[in-house]
């Protein structure tokens, strides 16, 4: 029996055929191979087009279909992962009204601040587990305000996975995990926040039906099964956001398990069994995958906007000459400590974990007679994997203590240096396995059209290929000179 899993990203879409039998995957497709464009007319926004991600599923779909390693039609369900905290906007046809505001988009930062002043810091922490901050709440209370006839022309807004899911079964619904990462759901009162969607003036009529992450969130449709060439009728039956995604792809389920992604932005993301929260909402806690009020599963999430951003910025502006691979060669040429080059990696909107500053990339003891771009490349590794032990300091200082970490073997964990410069300088041995969002999602459909019994069945044959233990120290004093490089800009 075959599972169909799609991951929404920033940078591409990648969809994933994954036998439940083996575990493994059958086929695997991304689409564009060129990265997806962000939309930025202001400094500061980020938008994309949902129709956009729409036609490129489609691609990557029939992309692994070109295979012509499985027929199409033994697809039985299709799970769904997608970036996290974007807003769509549809009318009653389910029509596009604008673009989608995502997640590294940070003009909503005022209203929520705001927000958080108006409903109470203690109420919103104690009750949301967050501030209000730049999260899908506050940006469709942007849209009220600076484009009331749009608002007024909603029927439902969405997460980018709801619309996905939407197009493929006719049918919108969200989920409690869904619902948190937007900051719209009270955890101890286990309901919609009535104090969010009072203060903003929301209609309840704008919410989608809420299910379970794991449950049938609609049937393939007729005519999109045959453009699709899969069966008609098959569930689309899990959803969710990226990283409690990415963190379901490893097998982190239980309290003091964590993972850790280094794509577009970089994540730590540890499970909780309790209902904390960071006073500065500097990390946020969600409702993961398996949460239930009765067996509560939380998500703690550092967010670092600039990883993967910044280092495809890199890459561009050598063109054509390097691929990542070379950059990855090349850094490893330089001495550790890339000869006194340090890189603040924060140039991709409004860092959560800096309090929702606008810092940018800066870079500093630049030598014009010394450094080369194997430095460059060197730095520019060290300082994503220091903005992780920042992230991590701070986590540390909420409860989440790990003893190991798992990643998946892609993106930045790809180089050697980036992964030994993390667990180096975290002090966190790291296990790599060769997994990814979109298998991850199509796990998550299995479980959720219970083709599996459980998520342990899920993941019964999962091994981790590469464990990266710490070697060295001797990248300490580098850190402590980029933090103080980094809380001099924040000042």
């Amino acid at each position: 029996m075959l599972l169909l899993g799609i991951d929404i990203g920033t940078s591409s879409i990648k969809a994933s055929v994954v036998d439940s039998a083996s575990q493994k995957v059958v086929a695997s497709a991304q689409y564009p191979d060129d990265e997806t464009l962000i939309i930025s007319i202001k400094q500061g926004w980020a938008e994309q087009s949902p129709d956009e991600w729409w036609q490129n599923v489609q691609h990557a779909i029939n992309l692994c279909h070109k295979t012509g390693k499985y027929q199409p039609e033994d697809i039985s369900a299709i799970g769904i992962a997608y970036q996290m905290h974007g807003l769509v906007l549809v009318n009653k046809e389910q029509q596009v009204l604008r673009n989608s505001i995502i997640w590294c988009d940070s003009r909503a930062v005022e209203i929520g601040d705001k927000a958080f002043a108006a409903i109470g810091e203690e109420k919103c922490l104690s009750h949301l587990l967050n501030s209000p901050g730049n999260f899908t709440a506050a940006k469709l209370a942007w849209v009220k305000q600076n484009e009331p006839e749009t608002y007024d022309q909603i029927d439902k807004f969405m997460l980018p996975g709801d619309f996905i899911a939407m197009r493929m079964t006719g049918e919108i619904t969200t989920s409690v995990s869904a619902l948190s990462e937007g900051i719209f759901f009270d955890f101890l009162d286990n309901r919609l926040s009535e104090e969010v969607i009072a203060y903003f003036g929301f209609d309840r009529s704008l919410f989608p039906v809420v299910q379970p992450v794991f449950s049938v969130h609609g049937l393939l449709l007729p005519q999109i099964a045959t453009k699709l060439r899969l069966k008609a009728g098959i569930p689309v039956a899990y959803k969710a956001g990226d990283q409690p995604n990415n963190a379901l792809s490893l097998n982190v389920l239980n309290p003091g398990e964590v993972a850790a992604t280094a794509g577009t932005s970089g994540v730590i993301y540890g499970v909780s069994d309790q209902l904390a929260y960071d006073p500065q909402s500097r990390v946020n806690t969600f409702a993961h995958v398996n949460y239930a009020n009765d067996k509560k599963r939380l998500g703690v999430l550092l967010c670092i906007n600039g990883t993967g951003s910044l280092n495809r910025w890199t890459k561009n502006l050598f063109g054509s000459s390097v691929s990542y691979l070379q950059m990855n060669d090349e850094a490893a040429k330089a001495p550790a400590g890339s000869d006194g080059l340090r890189i603040l990696p924060f140039g991709n909107g409004a860092e959560r974990m800096l309090n929702n500053k606008l810092v940018g990339v800066h870079m500093h003891n630049i030598d014009l007679n010394l450094h080369t771009r194997s430095h460059l490349f060197r730095a520019v590794q060290e300082g994503i994997a220091f903005s992780f032990r920042y992230g991590l300091d701070i986590m540390r200082s909420n409860g989440i203590n790990p003893s190991i970490i798992r990643a998946g073997k892609t993106n930045l964990f790809l180089s050697n240096l980036f992964a030994e410069t993390f667990v180096n300088i975290t002090g966190v041995p790291v296990e790599l396995y060769k997994n990814d969002g979109s298998v991850g999602a199509a796990l998550g459909a299995g479980i959720g059209a219970e083709i599996f019994s459980s998520p342990r069945e899920a993941f019964h044959h999962m091994h981790p290929v590469q464990l990266v233990e710490p070697q060295s120290q001797q990248l300490e004093a580098a850190y402590q000179e980029w933090k103080e490089l980094l809380e001099k800009q924040l000042n």
